[in-house]
């Protein structure tokens, strides 16, 4: 029999590089835990429209949306399409004042003046202010946005009156800047302001100064940046990031469609790294899809989106029905108040935006992780290559630590830790496979073994091997864990290979140790020859339609894996991962309770019942997809790491539990129905 030898320097280097990991880890979990402040936040204009459907004053109507837990308003620029409607300002098309003058309706002598002299032009836009605040911040802004020689100040019968040379339709959905009105009545209600600037054309230092001298007075905890842009982008971003620094304002970075980064803005990384990433995600359910949920839907959809992307910006849209037996306020109302009580239920507190410590561990305790991954790799090189003598391996993990352990302890490495986690996310799982295969070919399986005594062996098989797996997932953490990586400004892309590889290495490994054609578990040809003699083995339709059913399930895994949005799920599995999410810390992975783990437990079934190689093969390479799963979940390094390792303990109990009723259904068909089906054919 083939012997694969566990070398024990190479274990000794893993367990150090373990500790260096647990350490990194447990200051990640420091920093997870202290930032745990949720700002409620809602727009300014949905509040007032609410308000106008209800029939009520805006003051109760954000009275009550206090109450009820919000926290922030979010203000965006004004537009005279909002100035027409609120009566503070009026934009009048030069065409419309020439047809109203032809037509009589113009009975001010100061306007018929200037348009029987042929002044009122019809291509321009003339602008009347009733607020004269709002009046001056309108002409500052377009003087800004259009330039000093497209906006003139005229006084017609005492009026000040603004020409302005532009496009009435593109004038009217114009941006111009923050209005001080509605951000008095914001913090007037009790609420911080979300500022929603939109950028300059070749925006300036001074249009930045504009804008924060319009903020400053005003209680303003955060600046989501509205449009493609962040202001300041792109030669002025320092700037906005150094006046934002210095006001002790946060930066919202939008998550995008996917749930996958940031919806593109030029900018907003740069104000991000610039202030030293002190920046909070924010997410919103989109308006389209929230039509279709039921209010306790969105609830918890939020429970379960700040528990685990590391949204901390909660930009709440209004319902716009209301639930049966409630009004539209009532039903809004106690959408936020919902929200607030599920997530203080949960640990959060209410406030402003936290934001994560710096966080980035030091070189030295990071090197010593780079070294265990090396040592990982080299005790998997030497589990599948019995010709590998303790010169060898100690010599790769020479050079292998040289070129990962350099870089890192010359404060570099960023491409190194990334090679490292994917290294870790593979090779640590089919490590624990591997062991366990290695385990049962010492053992010869105990004859007539009874059904439980099977269960027993292979939960305790199981939860064994998931430990050595989390090993894994301990140093993929550790490799990435920094600021960055929490708030996926950076993000791990090799998701979809470690789906893939640690089967391919465990394949590698299983045909090392055992011949799939004879049954043999001794003097095997090697993975080489078995490899080959697979490839010659003639193949019938029948084989090549079960091999297709195979290959479409892999696209399916794949497709269904990972942060972006791939294959749809079912209803019917969006409901069962609900109930999931209810009924447990965090919601295991459907691939790991349902496929990887049942699998684990029939492969211990199969040791035990002697069925041939190739059964036991197949479930080997199904049941590392579930130990694979649980080093991957850890690569989502915007989930907390409590969740990550609850997920999946979680998926190891359940999976233990439906793994044991597959082998009571395989029994019982072995022993009733089966004997049965044997007979019938005689």
């Amino acid at each position: 029999m083939k012997q694969f030898c566990y070398n024990k320097i190479l274990i000794a280097v893993i367990i150090l590089g373990l500790i260096a990991s647990l350490a990194i880890d447990v200051q990640r979990y420091q920093v997870e835990q202290a930032n745990k402040s949720i700002e409620l936040i809602m727009d300014y204009e949905d509040l007032v429209a609410l308000a106008e459907k209800e029939g009520l004053p805006p003051e109760k109507v954000l009275a009550q949306a206090k109450e009820a837990g919000i926290t922030s308003l979010a203000v965006y620029e004004t537009t005279f399409k909002k100035l027409n409607v609120n009566g503070k300002a009026a934009a009048v098309n030069g065409s419309v004042l020439l047809a109203n003058y032809q037509n009589g309706a113009i009975s001010d002598p100061g306007w018929r003046q200037l348009i029987e002299s042929g002044q009122i032009k019809g291509t321009n836009v003339y602008v009347t202010g009733h607020n004269q605040q709002t009046f001056q911040e309108v002409h500052e802004d377009l003087v800004r946005r259009l330039g000093q020689d497209r906006v003139r100040e005229l006084t017609i019968s005492g009026q000040r009156v603004l020409e302005v040379k532009a496009n009435y339709e593109e004038f009217e959905k114009m941006d111009l800047g923050m209005p001080t009105d509605e951000m008095q009545a914001v913090n007037d209600a009790g609420f911080y302001v979300v500022a929603r600037p939109t950028n300059y054309r070749q925006c300036t230092k001074d249009d930045i100064d504009a804008f924060f001298d319009r903020l400053d007075g005003y209680q303003v905890s955060a600046i989501v940046a509205s449009g493609s842009q962040t202001l300041g982008a792109p030669d002025e971003s320092q700037y906005m990031a150094q006046q934002m620094r210095q006001r002790g304002l946060t930066l919202g970075m939008i998550e995008g469609v996917t749930q996958l980064k940031f919806f593109p803005q030029d900018g907003m990384l740069d104000i991000a790294k610039a202030n030293d990433y002190q920046s909070a995600r924010l997410y919103s359910i989109p308006k389209d899809e929230q039509k279709k949920m039921k209010v306790n839907e969105a609830i918890d959809r939020w429970g379960t989106t700040d528990d685990e992307r590391n949204i901390r910006f909660n930009l709440l849209k209004t319902f716009e029905k209301p639930a049966p037996d409630m009004t539209l306020l009532e039903t809004n109302m106690s959408y936020v108040a919902g929200v607030k009580n599920k997530l203080e239920a949960q640990g959060f507190t209410m406030g402003r935006a936290g934001v994560f410590a710096s966080f980035y561990p030091e070189a030295p305790l990071r090197s010593l992780v780079m070294l265990g991954v090396a040592a990982g790799i080299v005790l998997y090189l030497s589990l599948v290559i019995p010709a590998m003598k303790s010169k060898q391996a100690y010599i790769l993990l020479a050079v292998l630590a040289l070129v990962m352990v350099v870089p890192v302890l010359m404060g570099h490495g960023n491409k190194i830790r990334v090679a490292a986690a994917l290294a870790a996310a593979n090779v640590f799982p089919a490590i624990s496979v591997l062991w366990i295969l290695d385990k049962i070919r010492q053992r010869v399986p105990q004859q007539g073994a009874g059904l439980l005594r099977m269960i027993g062996t292979g939960v305790a098989a199981l939860f064994v091997c998931g430990m050595i797996s989390y090993v894994g997932a301990a140093y993929l953490s550790a490799s990435l864990a920094d600021t960055e990586y929490l708030l996926e400004v950076n993000i791990f892309r090799g998701i979809k290979l470690t789906f893939i590889l640690p089967i391919v290495l465990v394949a590698i490994g299983f045909l090392q140790r055992f011949d799939v054609f004879d049954g043999k578990m001794d003097d095997t040809e090697g993975f080489l020859e078995q490899f080959k003699r697979i490839l010659d083995v003639p193949v019938k339709v029948k084989t090549l339609l079960g091999l297709f059913l195979v290959l479409v399930a892999a696209v399916v895994l794949v497709a269904r894996s990972g942060h972006t949005m791939g294959m749809p799920v079912s209803a019917t599995e969006l409901k069962f991962r609900a109930f999931l999410e209810q009924a447990m810390y965090a919601r295991p992975r459907t691939k790991e309770f349902m496929i990887g783990h049942p699998a684990f437990l029939l492969a211990a079934m199969a040791w035990f019942r002697k069925w041939p190689t190739m059964a036991l093969f197949v479930l080997v390479m199904v049941a590392t997809i579930g130990q694979g799963s649980m080093v991957e979940t850890f690569a989502h390094m915007r989930s907390p790491i409590l969740m990550s390792t609850a997920r999946g303990l979680g998926g190891l109990v359940l999976g233990a539990g439906v793994g044991a009723i597959c082998m009571i259904l395989v029994d019982m068909w072995l022993k009733y129905v089966a004997p049965r089906l044997s007979t019938e054919k005689k």
